[in-house]
């Protein structure tokens, strides 16, 4: 059997500026994913750690070093990470930023979620357990990256089920997020030179542009393509409906109210 790698890459090429991923099935017969790279590729498992290896029996060295922590709660003194055991957290931390950015490109976005939301969980283990501040930048800067991938995985999640309010909720959900790192270390200034708050700010505008109107917003939009046409009693027809339907959702909005159910009438 031949071990150049050349004679599997043959047909599956790089191209510089675009991230190829493809699901293979495993000789164990298990589902595996391959992110294509200038060099070679990467295969990742798709479930637990990446490179499927098992550290000190546990799924992840997070978990491992989350355990030990766990078993020193109450202790006088605090569990502390060492320089090198912060430095294989943040390699495992890379087989993770590898496996979620591969999801994305295949749309599995619950994967993409839980694999940011682990390397977020381990930005915090790190800040509590790092020893130096030192330490903790070296994955702390990579925050705001991370929370806007969860957040395209959130926010495209709602795009599918077509529900473009959810979608815009979660943007600005996660917007502020990224918000608050820069203004809890007082740079607030460079909130707007962020490419993460860049990204979600164009991409909030484009869902906007592409998000059904309203029955209310289309009524609107008639009245006035009807006053500008001098169309006055079809203006007239659509202002009183208009009137009625946001009475309507005045009562609705009121009826869900806390202790609306305790009011007179």
């Amino acid at each position: 059997m031949s071990l150049d790698l050349n004679d599997l890459l043959r047909d599956w090429p790089h191209e510089p500026g675009q991230i190829k991923v493809r699901r293979i099935l495993g000789t164990d017969g298990k589902e595996k994913i391959q992110l294509r790279i200038d060099l070679g590729l990467i295969q990742m498992e798709t479930t637990g750690r990446p490179d499927g290896e098992r550290p000190f029996g546990c799924e992840s060295l997070l978990t491992y070093h989350v355990a030990l922590a766990q078993e020193k709660e109450g202790a006088p003194e605090q569990y502390q990470l060492s320089p090198e055991e912060v430095s294989e957290l943040q390699q495992e931390g890379i087989q993770y930023y590898h496996r979620y950015i591969s999801l994305f490109q295949l749309n599995d976005f619950p994967g993409v979620i839980r694999d940011t939301q682990r390397n977020i969980d381990l930005f915090n283990f790190v800040n509590r357990h790092g020893g130096t501040e030192e330490y903790s930048h070296s994955l702390e800067q990579f925050r705001p990256y991370v929370l806007m991938m969860n957040t395209r995985a959130r926010a495209s999640i709602e795009l599918e089920r077509g529900d473009f309010s959810a979608a815009l909720r979660q943007i600005e959900r996660g917007r502020q997020k990224i918000v608050e790192i820069f203004t809890g270390a007082d740079a607030a200034e460079m909130v707007e030179r962020t490419p993460e708050v860049a990204f979600l700010d164009e991409w909030m505008e484009e869902i906007r542009a592409r998000q059904p109107l309203t029955k209310l917003e289309k009524m609107q939009r008639e009245m006035e393509a009807a006053i500008a046409n001098e169309a006055y009693e079809r203006a007239a027809e659509l202002r009183d409906a208009i009137r009625a339907q946001m009475a309507r959702k005045k009562e609705k909005s009121a009826e869900l109210r806390p202790g609306a159910e305790n009011k007179p009438g």
